[in-house]
């Protein structure tokens, strides 16, 4: 913030910055301080949480991998007595009975959890209480590993008899690091080009992506305050539903 001044005439802000209040206020602080620099951000997130765009760069490479991982828990499910197939993926925010049953019909299960589930219950040293990440906010815990331990401990409590196996697999480094597909490639080179003209028609302080298939020019504070969490009550998550057999846990 320091070196505003020292800026050539466009700042592209590739980045998370809905949780950063800093770049929240470039646009303000770039007009009190009178600089002639055009601000300009492109969403930067796999998790495709950012509100009003119709998705963010990344996201298409990140199912492909993602769905990768999940084909090799189920091979492994599949390969054990009562074998279960653990993913997590990155993501924000009655099971062992569903389990037991699926496991008593088909012989294996898969679980795919998302990142940041299951923080409020999972135990925090006091140190851990009081960690933050570079967004300021807690920093998650791993849900894989915990889960894992009480998968093994609701087994050994409930079928001490019995064979059982867990594979968990955490594909998120192996996500992120991967080239982007041809998807995601094609639509950076179009939110690039859309950020360019916009500087160029004279904006400054603007999102650039897709609105129902149009590109658009939002501005940086809307999609900062806007998120988009998935709807339980649409269409999509009926078909999640169907194709995985997930049980409704909000009814059950």
């Amino acid at each position: 913030m320091r070196k505003m001044a020292s800026w050539d005439k466009t700042l592209f802000l590739i980045a998370l910055f809905k949780f950063s209040n800093e770049l929240h206020g470039l646009p303000k602080k770039k007009r009190r301080r009178k600089l002639n620099v055009a601000v300009v951000g492109i969403p930067k997130t796999v998790d495709n949480d950012v509100g009003i765009i119709d998705r963010s760069f990344g996201f298409q490479t990140a199912v492909e991998m993602a769905q990768q991982a999940i084909s090799a828990a189920h091979v492994e499910a599949e390969s054990a007595v009562n074998g279960i197939g653990l993913v997590k993926l990155m993501g924000k925010g009655g099971l062992f009975e569903f389990l037991g049953q699926r496991l008593k019909e088909n012989g294996h299960a898969v679980l795919v959890v998302a990142e940041g589930a299951g923080q409020r219950i999972i135990p925090r040293t006091d140190s851990q209480k009081e960690e933050k990440d570079e967004s300021g906010n807690p920093v998650f815990l791993d849900v894989g590993v915990w889960l894992k331990s009480e998968l093994k401990k609701w087994w050994a409590r409930d079928h001490p008899d019995e064979l059982f196996t867990v594979k968990y697999i955490d594909p998120t480094y192996m996500i992120r690091a991967v080239h982007a597909n041809a998807t995601d490639n094609s639509y950076c080179t179009l939110l690039a080009h859309s950020a360019i003209h916009g500087v160029m028609a004279g904006y400054t302080g603007f999102v650039t992506g897709p609105i129902n298939g149009n590109y658009a020019y939002i501005p940086l504070e809307d999609v900062a305050r806007a998120n988009n969490p998935v709807n339980t009550k649409d269409h999509t998550w009926s078909w999640v539903r169907s194709v995985t057999n997930q049980p409704d846990f909000v009814r059950s």
